[in-house]
């Protein structure tokens, strides 16, 4: 529930929850604009039910412009949420802040979350805010989600993987040898993301397939 008090524009409030995208979208701006902390509860409830990106991404700036303190305790409050959108919108947001003290609320279950624009969202603040003696364990982690989802989905994950540096090397070569083969081909593809970043996914995936598929050795000679 939106608290309003004496100092909240309720023409601003009720432009945000508009019919009309347009109008909301020039709220969210406004209250990006002109910064007040009494819209913080208005500008986190809406991020929950937006169903506009561009919408949603002015949201999350109108926020980045108002004190962490603030707006840190909200956010991490919506990581408990029963609704995706909130639990999706609030991580990128604080990914965006970027405040490290938040990094023990990215807990195991957001980073395998079943919702996938979730778990992508988590992954996205993971990278961010993860202190240096836990990306191993990161790495780790978000490697035993190789092989999820669809394109989009996977690519996010490598996107995330090949963020985290080298460390993640020891933890895809773990891969290479899973009985699936959808894992072995994505943690291949992330390998060489990692080392040939100007590399397209696309071609990565269709490469890593081709080995996987024929094994290391013949999928090296040009003849097989």
């Amino acid at each position: 529930m939106v608290t309003i008090n004496h100092t909240t524009d309720t023409r601003l409030l009720d432009a945000l929850g508009a019919a009309n995208s347009s109008t909301r979208l020039q709220a969210a701006l406004a209250a990006g604009t002109r910064p007040d902390p009494a819209l913080a509860d208005a500008l986190v409830a809406r991020c929950a039910v937006e169903p506009d990106f561009f919408v949603r991404d002015m949201l999350t700036w109108a926020l980045t412009r108002l004190p962490a303190d603030v707006t840190v305790p909200k956010l991490v409050a919506e990581l408990g949420s029963g609704r995706a959108q909130a639990r999706s919108q609030a991580l990128h947001t604080l990914s965006k802040i970027g405040d490290r003290s938040t990094w023990q609320a990215i807990t195991r279950s957001l980073l395998h979350d079943p919702d996938d624009e979730v778990a992508r969202s988590a992954w996205r603040a993971a990278v961010v805010l993860v202190p240096s003696g836990a990306r191993s364990g990161l790495a780790e982690d978000l490697a035993t989600q190789l092989g999820r989802g669809d394109r989009d989905v996977q690519l996010s994950l490598s996107r995330a993987l090949v963020a985290l540096g080298d460390v993640v090397e020891p933890a895809l070569r773990r891969r290479f040898t899973s009985a699936d083969p959808v894992v072995r081909a994505h943690a291949r593809a992330t390998e060489r993301l990692l080392h040939d970043p100007d590399a397209g996914f696309d071609l990565a995936v269709d490469e890593a397939k081709r080995i996987v598929a024929l094994g290391p050795e013949r999928a090296a000679n040009p003849a097989c």
